[in-house]
């Protein structure tokens, strides 16, 4: 009977340290957010219902659907890690039907982290599919983010002069067209430029026309972009590489500062994730990493 007792108590006990942990590690899981339009969200808007939610694909990976509140949410760097001012918003892709905010968003904030730069996931509005142009929303998200960025820098000790975009895919192709058009949505002449101060795109979808042989026209080159790092893979059938090569060459012609990475194989969509008999995978952090510290903007 004694031996029974003290097994309960003992089950009592390792049940409740058990809520505590949980509740410890649900509190740390749980990231800062930026609500992006907390006066109402311009037009086009997607609706509340159905609501938000994240599932996991028969792919093992997590994907948000239904955003009808666009937000940021803050990765810091983690403790030891030194901070080096920098910023990047990061726009997962997904075709505008859905974000993969999961291998093309939080695994690059933390990746960002690491090198001491305080990572923005961006959760934009989607679906835009049925939109007539599904890009419209999504671009203003990533403008508004940007200036709220730097708009917030002072507060959270950032540089305002070092807010930079890592956009995958269709998240990609809307922060080169975020980047390139003045501002999408009503606002005051006063408010923090959206204009990011460098920029990476990783196989940014559909930006070269097949029927012109030139990048897209919405993307307007002539505005001019910041410094810029391009990766893909030359396989990629959704992206299609000749758009990345002609936005290569129109910015070193420009004589803007830009680096491009064209790998073999790899196909579409890998985000930071390893891909078989496949390099580009799992290069390309490793150059985007040597990229940003020459530039001086990780931390040593």
């Amino acid at each position: 009977m004694w031996m029974a007792k003290r097994e309960i108590m003992n089950t009592t006990v390792n049940v409740g340290l058990l809520c505590v942990l949980t509740a410890v590690l649900g509190q740390a899981a749980q990231l800062p957010e930026i609500n992006l339009w907390p006066n109402g969200m311009p037009e086009p808007a997607v609706p509340a219902d159905p609501p938000e939610k994240i599932e996991k694909g028969a792919d093992g990976t997590s994907r948000r659907y239904n955003v009808s509140q666009p937000r940021l949410f803050v990765h810091e760097p983690p403790a030891g890690v030194t901070r080096t001012g920098v910023a990047v918003v990061v726009v997962p892709g997904g075709g505008f039907s859905k974000l993969a905010d999961e291998h093309e968003g939080s695994e690059a904030c933390v990746w960002l982290a690491r090198h001491g730069i305080v990572a923005f996931q961006l959760a934009h509005r989607t679906p835009t599919t049925k939109h007539k142009e599904p890009h419209a929303g999504p671009a203003q998200d990533v403008q508004r983010a940007v200036s709220e960025v730097r708009a917030r820098a002072a507060s959270m000790k950032l540089d305002a002069k070092k807010i930079g975009v890592l956009g995958f895919s269709a998240g990609g192709q809307v922060s080169l067209i975020a980047a390139t058009n003045e501002r999408l949505f009503p606002g005051e002449p006063s408010a923090a430029s959206h204009k990011p101060d460098f920029l990476l795109v990783i196989y940014p979808y559909k930006i070269y026309d097949p029927a012109t042989k030139a990048i897209r026209a919405d993307i307007r080159l002539e505005a001019g972009l910041p410094p810029t790092f391009i990766a893909q893979a030359g396989d990629d059938t959704g992206s299609l590489p000749q758009g990345s090569t002609l936005l290569y060459l129109d910015l070193i012609t420009r004589k803007t500062p830009a680096e491009i990475h064209i790998y073999e194989k790899g196909g579409h969509g890998f985000g930071m994730r390893p891909r078989p008999n496949a390099t580009g995978p799992t290069d390309w952090p490793l150059r985007a990493a040597d990229w940003l510290r020459l530039r001086g903007l990780t931390a040593q």
